[in-house]
């Protein structure tokens, strides 16, 4: 019995002198939804456009079921893809845009009735066989494009940046349809996108990549919590984490801290016992979330520029030494002086939590937990 599974072996793709993937491997299991997330350039959709068929690699190989599938044309291929821009045909009513592959593959009047009926059902859009594309919303036309491509039975649906175009409470409504349509079909998606939290939210594995190299592969807590280097520490997080030159310190106890500035940072235990490093410079990361007010002397100080209100929690700015440090407060904990235009110049004090610290090579940047 096939497995289904997707294999990226040694894959590079150039346009001109420009490397848009660079010797990438990549195994991607059956029935999972995985997110190949990255900033614009960094190879994402030229990866899903090779594993679909409409582009070539210049070298490697795409196994599908353990079968080398590298030269077939997407039409061969057991996959369909659902673009950003819809493409479905306006003079053509919501059936016959559903139906128009299966025409292609000469399917039966019945054998077609029955999967539009069913396709429609899935995307929550009964009845509306007879409408025209015009007639719908943006959400409504990105469920006709997954339904069109689901009716052809596909065993990977590859889905490139489809929400893009939606805003924000669509977006929010068609990350739910994707995960039930996921869980429902049984097959595997794989989906592009830049947008982290849409890769936080639906995926069972993010592939995160820059400059058409892999950097991290894990599920979305891996990734969060525990990034690989500097990059992935600074693209994943809304706001993203905050970055400070520090030394890394033995006491006479051994134990170590962090000096940033003239400020002495304590290290948990937990990330104390995780360091592999004999280096004395490193890049200190912490998350806006993970930074605390507090009445300690012996704390950074610094002045509040900007305080915004985003509904349950506010992002402050605060300029510390030269430094913009960003910090994300749930309104419930934020000071009241802190909020609305009181916050504009307002000095606090704050430290970081010990167990929520991170450390890069400066050199590498490298995690060294």
């Amino acid at each position: 019995m096939a497995d289904n599974s997707i294999k990226l072996k040694n894959i590079t793709k150039r346009y001109g002198k420009s490397v848009a993937v660079d010797h990438l491997n990549l195994e991607i299991p059956a029935n999972s939804f995985i997110s190949l997330l990255g900033p614009s350039g960094c190879g994402k959709t030229t990866t899903l456009r090779i594993i679909g068929g409409f582009e070539s690699p210049d070298r490697g190989k795409v196994l599908f079921s353990g079968k080398d599938i590298t030269s077939l044309p997407p039409n061969k291929r057991q996959l369909n893809t659902v673009f950003q821009k819809y493409a479905l045909f306006p003079h053509m009513s919501i059936a016959e845009n559903i139906a128009f592959g299966l025409k292609i593959k000469k399917k039966p009047k019945s054998y077609i009735d029955d999967k539009i009926r069913y396709a429609l059902k899935l995307v929550n859009l009964d009845g509306f066989e007879n409408r025209s594309v015009d007639s719908l919303s943006g959400g409504q036309q990105q469920r006709i494009a997954i339904a069109r491509a689901i009716v052809n039975e596909p065993k990977v649906l590859l889905l490139d940046e489809p929400l893009g175009a939606l805003d924000l409470k669509l977006r929010q409504d068609m990350q739910y349809e994707l995960i039930r349509l996921k869980n429902e079909l049984g097959i595997t998606f794989i989906y592009v996108t830049h947008d982290q939290e849409e890769a936080l939210t639906m995926s069972d594995t993010i592939v995160v990549m820059d400059k058409g190299c892999i950097q991290q592969i894990g599920t979305p807590q891996e990734v969060f919590n525990h990034p690989v280097n500097v990059f992935v520490a600074g693209f994943i997080g809304t706001p993203q984490m905050n970055f400070f030159k520090a030394r890394l310190v033995k006491d006479g106890e051994g134990a170590y801290h962090v000096q940033v500035g003239e400020i002495s940072v304590s290290l948990a235990e937990s990330v104390q016992k995780a360091l592999n490093t004999d280096s004395q410079e490193v890049i200190l990361g912490i998350r806006p979330e993970h930074i605390r007010f507090t009445d300690a002397s012996d704390a950074f100080t610094g002045t509040v520029e900007v305080s915004e209100m985003m509904g349950s929690e506010y992002h402050l700015h605060v300029a510390c030494n030269g430094q913009d440090v960003i910090f994300r407060v749930p309104t419930v904990d934020l000071p009241e002086a802190l909020r609305s235009g009181i916050a504009y110049g307002a000095q606090i004090r704050f430290d970081f939590r010990p167990d929520a610290i991170h450390l890069f090579d400066p050199q590498t940047e490298q995690n060294l937990r």
